[in-house]
């Protein structure tokens, strides 16, 4: 039950092969799949590319239980896998605390971790295409965001890996034809902010500014992403040469932290907020940085997970819980 040839079965295809150039022979690739086209897609391609370079496979499917028919859906999916050559195929019912999507993103990828883990898997291969990668770059510039997140998706992640970052959302629905993909109705309600940027902003963006926006805003994400990585590596440089560690606390010493350009300061602030477990907002480092350019003898900052003071020379973080060997 594999796909015709066509053009966009053979861009999919090429795109999975190129994405597992450094997979070596036997590692165990999976692929996360939803029933829709763009997983769909990525699976078929998988499917024929991964014996071709002597890898093993298997798939799995996350099971939300946000709708009536997610369940029916993650069985029909399951079938088609197998169809097409999936002998391991994991169907994962996850429990979504709250109705987010930021939530649902928490417990797939809990999910696909855990299943990761228990199978021993080199990579696990997701289906966001050049459309999402636009969508995501988006809402990061009406969110105020930085650099970081206006880079959008990697292509690379520790073990995940998405292959079609580089395809439209167009290729992966006509890749996917011939396997009668499962089209979400979630991704046509506009109660959520994702769908309303892909079915309104977007179009009026390509209306009136012209076709090739979202491989404009793709251009944009793989540029900032460059620059976001080499400055992330000096920071965390940087940080490691200043930061002292104790169990529930760290200090950095101001005239070190002064001394750095704003754009690798607040990279070290931030990491260091990080280290506590805190999720730091930019309000939140500036604040910490007032501290170091506009010094008059402030009270402590009470930021989420970690309290900051001025001492002398020093800025000292703390915690009430014992900080984890290796955090920093």
């Amino acid at each position: 039950m594999r796909p015709r040839l066509t053009p966009a079965v053979a861009q999919v295809r090429s795109a999975v092969r190129d994405a597992l150039a450094e997979a070596s022979k036997n590692d165990l690739v999976l692929v996360a799949v939803s029933g829709g086209p763009d997983s769909l897609a990525l699976a078929a391609g998988l499917a024929f590319e991964g014996p071709r370079l002597e890898l093993k496979i298997g798939a799995v499917i996350v099971d939300h239980q946000l709708q009536a028919v997610s369940s029916e859906v993650a069985q029909t999916t399951a079938e088609k896998l197998a169809a097409i050559g999936f002998e391991t195929v994991i169907v994962r019912q996850v429990t979504v605390q709250g109705t987010s999507e930021a939530a649902a993103r928490e417990a797939r990828y809990q999910a696909l971790d855990d299943v990761a883990n228990e199978l021993g898997a080199k990579y696990v291969l997701l289906g966001h295409t050049l459309n999402d990668q636009a969508e995501t770059v988006l809402l990061g510039l009406t969110q105020g965001s930085g650099a970081r997140s206006l880079s959008g998706m990697a292509k690379s992640n520790g073990r995940y890996l998405r292959p079609l970052l580089g395809l439209t959302r167009s290729i992966t629905l006509e890749a996917s034809v011939d396997l009668d993909p499962w089209h979400d109705p979630h991704n046509m309600s506009e109660k959520f902010t994702r769908v309303r940027v892909r079915e309104n902003v977007l179009p009026v963006l390509e209306a009136e500014l012209g076709p090739g926006v979202a491989e404009a805003l793709n251009r944009t994400a793989e540029q900032l992403r460059e620059d976001a990585d080499y400055l992330e590596e000096l920071a965390l440089a940087e940080y490691h040469s200043m930061a002292t560690l104790g169990s529930t606390s760290m200090t950095l010493p101001v005239a070190s932290l002064a001394a750095l350009p704003n754009a690798l300061r607040f990279r070290v602030i931030k990491h260091a907020l990080e280290v506590f477990g805190s999720r730091p907002q930019r309000v939140h480092v500036l604040a910490v940085n007032e501290l170091i350019d506009d010094w008059h003898g402030q009270k402590e900052l009470t930021l989420p997970g970690v309290r900051v003071v001025r001492k002398g020379e020093a800025l000292e973080l703390k915690t009430t819980k014992t900080l984890k060997p290796g955090a920093c």
